[in-house]
């Protein structure tokens, strides 16, 4: 297997993301998926989905985590077996029993999936879209740290629909506090996210305060955006999406989804392994390259443009590390800045520092 810069430094034994904490809706406007064959970072496999009910013709996963493998492998047999409210259920969205549905999907299942789930069975009683090391995070963010800052009410109040006037006066008088300030020092400082959120070796090309980043992207949130229908701070608030779902859980999905299952493959390893002899129109790169060095980010992105058909399209996240195509690679790949920033103000999943779409020539 090809190994990728980020093996050297961090285990991948566990999982990371039981969620893709990427809004989906900004990255299909940018993919374009309909009709193409699409390369997707693999995670919890929520924006590899989107791109089967966006009309991509193929999508090859890439996942090099065997416990992210394990949940993909479990979404795509619960797609299967489980009606949209079971799915929810068993994901820990939705309140009941759910070993009983993970036994339906049991038959969808091989057998290293089995034993995975089996091991962990624990993590199926709770909700298995609830066991992730970043999902832990947030929980201790939600129930630890948060009612500290603010009350139930003042929480409930954040969230309900607003005009952008009302967001903007609610942030300054009731929300943003020396209280919240300070909390987001702390909690969000690049020691205690390592220790809790993400592998300390993800911050190794990050510089500046990781703090201060993320409080003013989260201004940007609660009062550039609507709280009221951003799936991500519900679950960040309140441990559930409420009303407005990811893209990949929407009802009107699902059964796109569902029949569509077939289009998926599954590469064990790293993206560099599902390049190799193959050609792609798309890619979801994810935040792959906040863990690579800038040589090495170019380097991958000039392999892309050699598995690439022209006018192939490229997005990905920076959170904390600026990455993009060099202009060594203008002749090959183009950016798309005026699409670039216009996707990135609508992002709902808002701890990212920028979203970048190109285009290979």
């Amino acid at each position: 297997m090809m190994k990728t810069e980020i093996q050297d430094h961090a285990e991948f034994n566990a999982v990371r993301y039981a969620n893709c904490w990427e809004d989906a809706d900004i990255l299909m406007e940018a993919m374009e998926p309909s009709g193409r064959r699409c390369l997707s970072i693999g995670s919890a496999g929520d924006n590899s989905f989107s791109l089967l009910a966006s009309g991509a013709s193929e999508v090859v996963i890439a996942e090099m985590n065997p416990a992210q493998i394990a949940c993909i492998k479990l979404r795509i047999a619960a797609y299967k077996s489980l009606s949209h409210y079971e799915f929810l259920t068993l994901l820990g969205e939705n309140e009941g029993d759910r070993e009983p549905l993970y036994e339906k999907c049991k038959s969808q299942l091989d057998e290293n999936t089995i034993k995975y789930w089996n091991h962990y069975a624990e993590h199926i009683k709770r909700g298995f879209g609830t066991v992730g090391k970043f999902e832990h995070y947030f929980s201790l963010f939600r129930s630890k740290a948060l009612p500290w800052v603010h009350s139930k009410k003042t929480i409930v109040k954040q969230l309900e629909s607003k005009s952008q006037q009302e967001r903007e006066s609610f942030y300054e008088k009731k929300w943003n506090t020396w209280r919240w300030r300070l909390l987001f020092k702390i909690f969000f400082s690049r020691f205690v996210m390592g220790r809790l959120g993400r592998d300390p070796a993800f911050f190794k090309y990050v510089e500046g305060s990781v703090a201060d980043r993320i409080l003013q992207r989260t201004r940007h949130a609660l009062v550039e955006l609507d709280p009221s229908s951003n799936p991500y701070l519900h679950s960040i608030l309140t441990g559930r999406y409420g009303q407005h779902l990811p893209h990949a859980l929407r009802e009107e999905n699902y059964e796109e989804i569902r029949t569509n299952l077939d289009k998926i493959t599954i590469v064990e390893g790293t993206l560099e392994s599902a390049l190799n002899d193959e050609k792609y129109d798309a890619y979801n790169l994810s935040d792959i390259f906040e863990y690579m060095s800038d040589e090495n980010t170019q380097s991958l992105l000039e392999s892309i443009h050699q598995s690439s058909n022209t006018g192939a399209r490229i997005a990905y996240w920076n959170m904390l590390a600026p990455r993009e195509s060099s202009e060594s690679l203008r002749d090959k790949i183009k950016p798309m800045g005026d699409l670039s920033t216009k996707l990135f103000a609508e992002d709902k999943a808002f701890f990212y520092s920028k979203f970048i779409v190109e285009e290979t020539i």
